[in-house]
């Protein structure tokens, strides 16, 4: 049918040539933009997922860059402790030489006392001025805040780790179901005999012979054995009918180690035959070995590491060490770990399984040490510890156990950093990775394909021009059917 009023062929020319120039007009925009999706219209369900990826690739570059400042302030710190370390050591040598008390005067022993007091104050300096981009970082300001803590039940607390995450507070309850026992062997007579008696007596800190002539009392024995007390690390007391048992002995004397522990130990070899030193355990049972015994319980619920009288609970959500008091016995103590510790964020979402948080507790001189050994701050001039005060044996301990609190807590942060900073940035960098190539498979305009499209599009953008033309020109040929 010849019509001049409807030209179909001219409406389905139109209506195909815009779609070639949609296609066309898409082809350049993702050509242009190097993206596939542009717009929501382009492909909804690929932009929700794209985006989606898109938030999560930001965050793990955010997590990244966390984790790199995080090293950042742990090599600040870290740093800090090394000098702490050094001035120790110069502490540690200048006591020594002092205790040389043979061939040192006291004019150089009183400038010993001056360098260690300077070595002192610049502990203390470096504890109040090392910072990072403001925040202090050896003062205790990163350490954590315990409250109702019970020094006659527990002599020292070490929180090395906690997280809080929606918690105001973490409830600590230690739990002490067996008590710490100092290596313990019992002579019940009150003399060595008619014969004189050579024994070897051996602790942790050494070996020594002693002898005894007949009938030497059980005070002989004790001054004795007490008089070599720091070679061997082992004490000697009167035996009495309340002090340790069973069975309990009335008389004699307790030979026992100075320290608590399954690293103590007392050993008595007799070495003559003719003396009568013949020794048991606390159960009554023939010994001439003893080996002291560890603390054993729980710290909420979970159970402990013993050594001696410290227990240490090591979990995801709580690192803490905590230091009986001799007389505790077996029993409980609570208290709560109120605030403190430096939070770092590692992952892309803020939950307490992508958190750490770790503590660095002050190092300030009067904060090395603990109650029970003594703090860094007696050994100072005029305090209990110092060079004139003739108690170079404690001042020795405090400052062995002050240099491994520092190494302690400088192979904390080291292994924070390696296993835990160091693999976070490289598991997020692969996670990141993994993540855009993802995001570019949906987003990214694949070049290849879309030039395809492009030229397709603009041939069908020509031809249908071209058709346009004819089906538009068919409308003439009625002019024939009216001899025109």
């Amino acid at each position: 049918m010849s019509t001049i009023n409807t030209n179909i062929p001219s409406q389905i020319s139109q209506r195909q040539l815009a779609q070639s120039q949609i296609s066309l007009s898409k082809s350049l925009e993702r050509l242009s933009s190097g993206l596939r999706i542009n717009r929501g219209a382009d492909d909804p369900a690929g932009l929700i997922v794209s985006e989606r990826l898109r938030s999560e690739v930001f965050a793990s570059k955010q997590a990244i860059r966390n984790s790199a400042r995080a090293i950042n302030v742990i090599a600040t710190t870290e740093g800090a402790l090394n000098e702490v370390s050094a001035l120790l050591s110069d502490i540690q040598a200048k006591l020594l030489e002092a205790a040389n008390t043979g061939a040192f005067s006291e004019e150089e022993r009183d400038a010993n006392q001056l360098q260690i007091d300077s070595a002192i104050k610049s502990i203390a300096r470096i504890s109040n001025t090392t910072t990072f981009a403001g925040r202090k970082l050896l003062d205790g300001t990163l350490g954590y805040v315990t409250s109702g803590v019970t020094t006659s039940a527990l002599s020292d607390v070490a929180v090395l780790g906690a997280k809080f995450g929606t918690r105001a507070f973490i409830p600590v309850d230690v739990n002490v179901t067996t008590s710490a026992q100092k290596a313990t062997l019992q002579f019940p007579g009150s003399s060595v005999g008619t014969s004189p008696v050579i024994i070897d007596l051996q602790g942790p800190d050494g070996i020594v012979t002693l002898n005894f002539p007949a009938s030497a009392s059980a005070n002989d024995i004790i001054t004795a054995i007490n008089a070599e007390q720091d070679a061997t690390g082992i004490t000697a007391a009167a035996a009495t009918t309340v002090s340790l048992g069973p069975p309990p002995v009335a008389s004699g004397v307790l030979i026992q180690s100075r320290g608590y522990g399954s690293r103590e130990f007392v050993s008595v070899s007799v070495l003559n035959n003719s003396g009568a030193f013949n020794l048991t355990d606390l159960n009554g049972g023939a010994n001439t070995r003893e080996e002291g015994i560890d603390a054993s319980g729980t710290i909420n619920g979970a159970p402990t590491i013993g050594d001696g009288l410290l227990l240490k609970r090591f979990s995801s959500l709580l690192d803490i060490e905590v230091t009986l008091d001799e007389a505790f016995g077996v029993g409980t103590s609570q208290f709560a770990i109120t605030s403190g510790g430096a939070l770092f964020q590692l992952g892309p979402e803020v939950n307490t399984n992508q958190q750490e948080n770790i503590g660095v507790q002050s190092v300030n001189p009067n904060k090395l040490g603990n109650r029970v050994v003594g703090f860094l701050s007696t050994v100072g001039s005029g305090q209990n510890n110092d060079l004139r005060s003739g108690n170079s044996r404690a001042a020795s301990d405090i400052i062995s156990l002050a240099i491994d609190q520092i190494a302690v807590l400088r192979g904390r942060l080291g292994s924070f950093e390696r296993n835990t900073l160091q693999t976070n940035i490289n598991q997020l960098g692969i996670t990141t990775e993994n993540l855009t190539s993802a995001e570019s498979v949906i987003r990214d305009t694949d070049f290849a394909v879309e030039t395809s499209e492009l030229t397709r599009a603009q041939i069908l953008v020509q031809a249908g021009n071209s058709v346009l033309a004819i089906a538009n020109a068919q409308s003439q040929n009625v002019l024939s059917l009216l001899g025109g």
